[in-house]
């Protein structure tokens, strides 16, 4: 009985490690998903101010803020998993 439940728990820890291996998959598109965000925020920033409306400007110019700070992140979390 204690062989069966060893060998069960040995499975799962196998099958719990290619989990978590996916090779920075994962993070690379999450910057790629990032930086195609920033484009759209900065074409919009854009053409908020041709318009005049500059609340909306407001607005994107913290949408664009909070966008490079997680692309920032993204970035460092991927070398820092790669060392």
């Amino acid at each position: 009985m204690k062989r069966a439940i060893a060998g069960v728990l040995l499975v799962m820890a196998f099958g719990a490690g290619t989990v978590f291996a996916d090779g920075g998959r994962r993070d690379r598109r999450d910057i790629r998903h990032d930086e195609a965000r920033i484009a759209r925020d900065r074409r919009e920033l854009r053409r908020d101010l041709d318009y005049g409306n500059y609340g909306a400007a407001r607005h994107e110019r913290r949408e664009l803020r909070r966008d490079y700070r997680d692309l920032n992140r993204d970035r460092r979390d991927l070398f820092w998993d790669r060392r």
